[in-house]
């Protein structure tokens, strides 16, 4: 950093350095630093292309004396940028990443594994601070730990409390808390579709006879099911009252 500004002091600085349209930085983190070490004022130019995150890796790419570790993290930092994409998905994104750009499958694979569990330690690897092999041990220590007991248990409070009890007493492994919290999730799906199924066939008939004669020409001799009486429409009053209640507080239409 010291003999780049020493060049630059000299020289000028050759290079500008690249924003995107909304003026965030693109490519010369290095060059404006050195800039303030030297004292000298930058020049800056701004992309407009289609593709920052590929002008940024092709850039990057570019450069002299980076290591392998450095282009992977590189490359699977662009890419995961520039598809919007979920790093998780690292074997679809190593494979794709190494194809295009020769690195190997191993080594932007484990790119792609800081990127999702040490993503404090991308910048150190691509700026030559830390070798990407000590950021994927430490972002492999940070997925262990994600996966532990421990985080397992502390999500499941969050999730249901009375499970994480019973958990802690021992009456439930983690695993069959798990089990019940899912078989509890997909009880619950099952009433919804249950009462919203029941609400689809009930409701919108009723709103049909609004402003017709219906009501006038109800016969509980032609009754098919339990005839209607007066006590039954105070309780569908009430009913659509609550339901019209709820659905304020939920926003609905």
């Amino acid at each position: 950093m010291r003999s780049l500004a020493d060049d630059i002091q000299e020289r000028g600085l050759l290079q500008p350095i690249v924003l995107d349209p909304q003026g965030g930085l693109l490519d010369g983190r290095g060059r404006l630093k050195a800039c303030e070490i030297a004292a000298v004022e930058p020049a800056f130019v701004t992309y407009n292309g289609s593709d920052p995150s590929g002008y940024v890796l092709s850039v990057n790419l570019r450069r002299r004396n980076i290591t392998k570790g450095q282009a992977a993290m590189i490359s699977a930092k662009a890419r995961s940028e520039s598809e919007h994409q979920p790093s998780s998905d690292s074997e679809h994104t190593a494979r794709s990443v190494s194809e295009q750009t020769g690195i190997s499958l191993g080594r932007v694979s484990q790119a792609n594994t800081v990127l999702q569990h040490a993503p404090d330690l991308v910048e150190a690897v691509i700026n030559g601070a830390m070798g990407l092999d000590e950021a994927y041990t430490t972002a492999r220590e940070n997925k262990a730990k994600a996966n532990s007991a421990e985080v397992q248990l502390a999500r499941l409070r969050e999730e249901d409390p009375e499970l994480a009890d019973r958990v802690v007493q021992g009456e439930l492994t983690l695993a069959g808390a798990r089990a019940e919290r899912t078989e509890r999730i997909e009880e619950d799906k099952r009433q919804r579709r249950v009462a919203t199924r029941l609400l689809d066939e009930v409701v919108p008939p009723l709103a049909q006879t609004r402003g017709t004669r219906t009501f006038s020409r109800y016969d509980p001799a032609y009754a098919s099911g339990a005839p209607v009486t007066r006590e039954t429409i105070a309780h569908a009053m009430t009913a659509l009252a609550e339901m019209d209640q709820v659905w304020q507080e939920r926003d609905l239409p």
